[in-house]
């Protein structure tokens, strides 16, 4: 009975986690486009719609691929990759607009971000 006690509450612990790491990112997005000229999100249902695709783009990228795709996780490759990774979300989330140039300025927002606050964002 205590076990299974334990185990719901390390659901909800990691659920909690989640969610709060989905707001952080959805904060850290919005930051990053009020600075990047070429990157803009309109309203909040996507900057959290745009941090879960995100999210899962980088989870793919992970598993199928093997890069660390943040910003500063393998140096020129996983920059390059965070960019495009944040170029193709522009197509998934309404009201993304991205381009290339404001791709790789957010690349380098996020991983300054990311380094500030450590919640893995790509």
């Amino acid at each position: 009975m205590g076990q299974s006690n334990n185990v719901n509450e390390n659901k909800n612990g990691s659920i909690l986690g989640w969610i709060g790491r989905l707001i952080l990112v959805a904060v850290i997005l919005g930051i990053t486009s009020f600075f990047t000229p070429g990157f803009s999100i309109n309203g909040l249902w996507s900057y959290l719609l745009a941090a879960v695709v995100i999210t899962v783009l980088d989870y793919l990228v992970e598993t199928f691929m093997g890069v660390d795709a943040s910003p500063f996780g393998k140096g020129v490759k996983g920059f390059v990759i965070a960019a495009v990774i944040l170029y193709l979300a522009q197509f998934l989330v309404p009201n993304m607009r991205v381009s290339i140039f404001g791709a790789l300025i957010a690349a380098l927002v996020i991983g300054v971000l990311d380094a500030i606050f450590p919640s893995r964002v790509m």
